[in-house]
């Protein structure tokens, strides 16, 4: 999984946000927290307030604050709104059909490889899904307990269709 730098940011700028305690932050106070330029950051800001994540307010006291508590955003639908899903099954395929094809996967109804990845995103995606932007707000040493429940919980749920079929030989 490689994190873009449009996702990085943006989970930085919310977690400021969401620090403030529904207080309002402008661009350059986000942007001299976070070491960001000015520009980058009202762009990252406008991608999250049209994803609904944030809120504008114009005036002497305006600016940006979380559109609900922080225990309302997932880091799941926060990662949809700043970048690509982790794995797209509409799209793997003729992405990946290969170079000497006529766009049609020479696996196509056989793949494997497209069950591995759709299998990694859906518990990546529910594991994502379960830590919240309040969970963001603990301490790394929280942080890193938290995301190995969720993560055991998540290996520990079977997948909604095996992987691979096992059989057994006989002699």
């Amino acid at each position: 999984m490689k994190i873009t730098s449009q996702e990085e940011y943006g989970l930085r700028c919310l977690v400021r946000l969401a620090r403030t305690e529904g207080h309002s932050l402008t661009i350059p106070e986000i942007a001299a927290a976070e070491g960001m330029s000015v520009p980058y950051v009202a762009k990252v800001l406008s991608i999250l307030r049209q994803g609904g994540l944030i809120e504008s307010a114009r005036g002497r006291s305006g600016g940006y604050r979380l559109a609900g508590p922080p225990s309302q955003f997932s880091l799941g639908s926060v990662l949809l709104v700043l970048g690509q899903p982790l794995f797209e099954e509409s799209a793997y395929c003729q992405q990946h059909a290969g170079t000497e094809t006529d766009g049609n996967c020479v696996h196509h109804g056989g793949c494997t490889l497209r069950a591995l990845w759709q299998t990694l995103e859906q518990w990546m995606r529910h594991t994502l899904d379960q830590i919240t932007l309040a969970d963001l707000l603990q301490t790394d040493r929280r942080i890193t307990d938290l995301l190995r429940a969720r993560l055991a919980e998540a290996v520990a749920e079977p997948p909604a269709t095996p992987l691979i079929t096992l059989t057994t030989l006989s002699n």
